[in-house]
C-alpha cells in the first residue's frame, strides 16, 4: 500500500496507469532520498538532477529505479480516499491543516526482485 496526496505529480500518473513500483533504496541515497520526497516531478527532473536511471520494469509499465537495491512492481488493487470526517482532530492538525489529503492505493506484488545491477550506485551528495 502506498499513500499518495492528491497534489503530487506521482497521483495523476498513478490515476492513468493503476499501476506503481516501490523501490528500495541502497545504503548512501538518503540524500537523494530526501531530495525526491521534498521537490515535485512537475518542476524537477529527479533522474536526471540525482543520476538515477529509469529502468524498464518487469511485469508493469511504470519504470523501475535501477541504483535501488530491491523493486516491487504493483497493480492497484483497490484504493480509497483518507476522509476528513473519519480521522482525529490531532491527526487532522498535524497532516492535513492544508486539506491535502492522501488516496490509499493497494497493490498486488506481480513482481519482486533485487537489483538487476546496471545502475551504478550513487553516492549520497
Amino acid at each position: 500500500m502506498v499513500a499518495v496526496r492528491h497534489s503530487r505529480y506521482t497521483h495523476g500518473l498513478i490515476e492513468k496507469s493503476k499501476q506503481f513500483t516501490v523501490n528500495v533504496p541502497r545504503r548512501g541515497m538518503e540524500k537523494i532520498v530526501d531530495f525526491c520526497g521534498t521537490v515535485s516531478g512537475r518542476d524537477h527532473d529527479k533522474f536526471k538532477e540525482m543520476g538515477l536511471t529509469a529502468m524498464k520494469a518487469k511485469r508493469v509499465s511504470v519504470p523501475i529505479i535501477s541504483e535501488c537495491s530491491i523493486h516491487y512492481e504493483c497493480r492497484v488493487l483497490f484504493q480509497t480516499e483518507v476522509f476528513p470526517n473519519r480521522i482525529t482532530k490531532g491527526v487532522h492538525y498535524r497532516w492535513y491543516r492544508s486539506e491535502d489529503y492522501h488516496t490509499l492505493y493497494f497493490g498486488k506484488v506481480v513482481s519482486l526482485y533485487k537489483s538487476p545491477g546496471r545502475g551504478k550506485r550513487r553516492q549520497s551528495k
